[in-house]
């Protein structure tokens, strides 16, 4: 089966607190969260990672069939569990505790995922967390990209800044290597101040295009979006949307803008697409729940004109 994106990473299960106490399920992982969001808008997408054979990485197997996620490459661990984060609420906002060291995901290493895993694939994501969980994932997904890209796939890359998984000088260093070999980059503007010291949208752009990326987005928050490459500077306004939850948006943006790449759009056109899919994505709570459907950003595109 031909796939339009497959993705590396760690998936994890959600436990997020209610008005009650209670702890309801849910799911999330960045580069899943992308691969669910842009199956649910048409691409054809696949996931690499290992889970636990526990009951989590059970309902992680079965929440990708019922979103159409190709996981028959996914490697299944009995030393080690599936990693899991508690949502819970207070003044501030969303606390996030991570339940994730030793993880199933954190022994990825080199080898693990044959080159037919990815070989039809025309997109293959990866993002700074699929970096920073662990030394053997590091190796393990620089080696896939760099396979990926000798074959002629085109890297996705999130930076997805996360401190408190590496130390900033790492975190850099290792960003930075795999921009280079990029086709796509996608930042954000609190990640590329923490990275390069920006924050000027386009010089953020215009570093990475001259590191190499050919393509670059860089998303704003309440400000929008840059999209640019070679020929392309396209500054998005934010699509207006009452948000509820914007866990995930990011995840989201990237998964709709390598859908609509994948059906062929030129870059700016996507990341118009993907700059409203991603409102939408706050638009409910959970990372994965409120992730749009195509007729949704249609007609939430059509309504903005």
């Amino acid at each position: 089966m031909t796939l339009d994106v497959v993705a590396i990473g760690e998936p994890m299960y959600e436990l997020a607190q209610e008005a009650d106490g209670r702890f309801a399920p849910g799911f999330g992982g960045d580069t899943s969260n992308a691969v669910i969001a842009a199956s649910r808008l048409g691409a054809r997408a696949g996931y690499l990672t290992r889970l636990g054979t526990d009951v989590f990485g059970d309902a992680l197997m079965a929440l990708w069939q019922r979103e159409g996620i190709n996981a028959r490459h996914v490697m299944r661990d009995s030393a080690a569990a599936t990693g899991v984060y508690l949502v819970t609420p207070s003044e501030r906002g969303h606390v996030f505790t991570y339940l994730r060291t030793g993880s199933a995901a954190s022994r990825m290493k080199p080898g693990d995922f044959p080159r037919e895993s990815f070989a039809d694939a025309r997109y293959i994501l990866a993002s700074g967390i699929s970096l920073a969980i662990s030394t053997s994932a590091a190796d393990t997904v620089l080696a896939l990209l760099e396979d990926a890209r000798k074959s002629g796939r085109t890297i996705a890359f999130d930076t997805n800044l996360r401190l408190k998984l590496w130390p900033i000088a790492r975190a850099r260093a290792m960003i930075d290597a795999v921009a280079c070999i990029a086709g796509i980059v996608k930042t954000s503007i609190e990640d590329a101040e923490a990275l390069m010291g920006l924050t000027d949208p386009e010089l953020i752009a215009r570093r990475y295009l001259d590191m190499g990326a050919r393509s670059v987005v860089v998303t704003l928050g309440r400000d929008g979006a840059l999209a640019a490459d070679a020929n392309t500077r396209l500054r998005l306004p934010a699509h207006k949307v009452e948000p509820v939850d914007a866990t995930g948006a990011g995840d989201a943006f990237m998964g709709a803008l390598l859908a609509e790449l994948s059906r062929g759009q030129l870059l700016g056109d996507a990341a118009r697409f993907a700059n409203v899919a991603a409102a939408l994505s706050t638009l409910g709570r959970g990372a994965v729940a409120s992730l749009p459907r195509r007729s949704d950003v249609a007609e939430a595109l059509h309504g903005a004109r």
